[in-house]
Parts: C-alpha cells; structure tokens; sequence
C-alpha cells in the first residue's frame, strides 16, 4: 500500500505539471500539437535521466524510483492525449500531419531517453 501512496503523489504531481505547461500559449498555425509533443519529449528525456542515475548509482529505495518513474513521468507524459490528437489529425483529413506527428513524437522521445542516460552516466 505504500507503493501506491508513493505512486500516487508521483502521479498528481506529474498532472499538474502537465496541465500548467498545456496552459502555454502556442500559435494555432502551427500543423501538429507541440505541446503535447514537447511533454512527452521532456517525459522521455527526464525518465531516461532518471534510469540513468538510478542505474548508476543506487538509490537504496525502491519507493523514491516509483515515485519518480511510474508516478511523477507517468502522470507527466500523456499518451492517451498523444493518441487523441493523432485521431483528430487523421480523421480532419491531415494523414501526413497525422503521420509526421507519431514519427517525430516516438524518434525524439527515444532520443531523449538516450539523451538522459547519457547526461546522468
């Protein structure tokens, strides 16, 4: 039950951080939503720093890593949004939007994981 506290307080925080950085203004001409692409990009690159700490150096409590990881990424990044707006870019008509989106979104995001692990190791 302690895990699920840990988890928990991870998660909350993770969605509000979330939704503050959604409340940024960005320009309605640009073609894909780069909100979203930029929390998962920075989700990755945070969790992929995290694994690279926790890996390196252990952190003797497996509670501070659900808390990080499962909570607070988990509840940063956003792949049911990801999906949504993928949709949404489909069924408007916008394929090559739609397509472009889910490339940029998983080639950065698996970038940025390397890129943590790199900066932590």
């Amino acid at each position: 039950m302690v895990q699920c506290i840990f988890v928990g307080l991870g998660g909350f925080l993770g969605a509000v951080f979330r939704y503050l950085l959604g409340l940024i203004p960005i320009s309605a001409q640009l073609r894909i939503p780069v909100v979203t692409l930029g929390i998962n990009v920075l989700g990755a690159l945070v969790i992929g720093m995290i694994a690279g700490w926790t890996g390196r150096v252990p952190t003797g409590n497996p509670n501070l890593v659900l808390f990080l990881k499962t909570g607070l990424c988990g509840g940063f990044t956003t792949f049911s949004t990801f999906a949504l707006e993928t949709g949404t870019l489909v069924s408007e008509g916008r394929l090559r939007e739609g397509i472009f989106y889910v490339v940029l979104s998983v080639i950065l995001s698996v970038l940025a994981v390397f890129a943590g692990r790199a900066v932590t190791g």
